[in-house]
């Protein structure tokens, strides 16, 4: 049981399109998704102390989207008692849930026809880190090749290829990529930051109208990953490499010319998984340890 006066972690689902944000983290003189909805939660918070930070499942890069990024944040006692205060017109809902208080503040300040909204909110279980206690991560990337049908009221998240694609080539290269590997050729370096991962599934579909969709699901992904992966499998699509030869690529452990990383417009974030609430502590004491082979 929660102690009185002990910070309140509240759980936030969120979606944004990525297309006019310098990705999530936030960054000086630069519009991020982190610092919109932190300077939000300053207007919202401004006398009630510092407002938090947001800590989120999976950073994602410039012109990225998501349906179901995750964060968290921790509230004080008093910033808690301050949104669901029935005073003026602070608690206009009269909510009693901090986090649907919270919620509603918050999707009020950036605009019901924003880039950015919360899709959820509520207070976390006991153990919860939206980062640390994530089992895995689940992307889509779109490619309309000449073959689909372009769609320009989907152009900012899909990415249009001129060439025709092999779906099946592409998929079967896809399979067999998955599994526990050190994944440095499909990853852009970061200083002192592990590339192995375990890929748990990709695979590729054509959709009813010919666009191609790349399905991930990892325990988590490299900076670039996604994008590279999906740009290998292209240029298997196109005929250019083979599928065993993204194997040797990936086995090789060196970043190489082979292929190109696709554009961040065709992909999005759709969910991020965690276990039952009694394991997200020992989830996240297990993901802080270092990765091995």
């Amino acid at each position: 049981m929660k102690e009185a006066g002990s910070p309140v972690r509240i759980r936030l689902d969120i979606a944004y399109d990525g297309t006019d944000f310098n990705g999530w983290g936030r960054q000086p003189a630069l519009r991020t998704v982190q610092g919109a909805i932190e300077a939000a939660l300053g207007s919202i918070l401004r006398r009630f102390g510092p407002a938090p930070s947001l800590v989120v499942a999976g950073r994602t890069d410039a012109g990225v989207h998501a349906s179901g990024q995750v964060a968290h944040l921790d509230l004080t006692a008093e910033q808690c008692a301050s949104l669901i205060r029935p005073q003026r017109d602070r608690n206009r809902g009269n909510d009693t849930d901090v986090a649907v208080a919270l919620q509603r503040r918050l999707n009020g300040i950036m605009g019901q026809d924003g880039d950015v909204v919360l899709t959820g909110a509520r207070i976390a279980p006991p153990g919860f880190d939206a980062r640390f206690s994530a089992i895995w991560r689940r992307y889509e990337y779109r490619v309309a090749d000449a073959v689909a049908t372009k769609d320009p009221l989907r152009r900012r998240s899909t990415a249009w290829y001129p060439g025709a694609l092999d779906v099946e080539r592409m998929d079967g290269a896809a399979a067999a990529l998955c599994g526990l590997h050190d994944f440095a050729a499909y990853c852009k370096p970061r200083a002192g930051a592990t590339t192995i991962r375990t890929l748990q599934s990709f695979r590729w579909a054509r959709e009813a109208d010919g666009v191609l969709v790349a399905s991930l699901q990892a325990d988590a992904f490299c900076h670039s990953m996604v994008r590279a992966l999906v740009g290998a499998c292209v240029v298997v699509g196109e005929g250019r490499l083979a599928p065993d030869d993204l194997i040797a690529l990936r086995d090789a452990s060196l970043r190489t010319s082979a292929f190109q990383v696709m554009p961040a417009r065709g992909l999005v974030l759709t969910q991020v998984g965690y276990p039952d609430d009694l394991q997200l502590a020992s989830r996240a004491e297990q993901t802080r340890a270092r990765r091995v082979l």
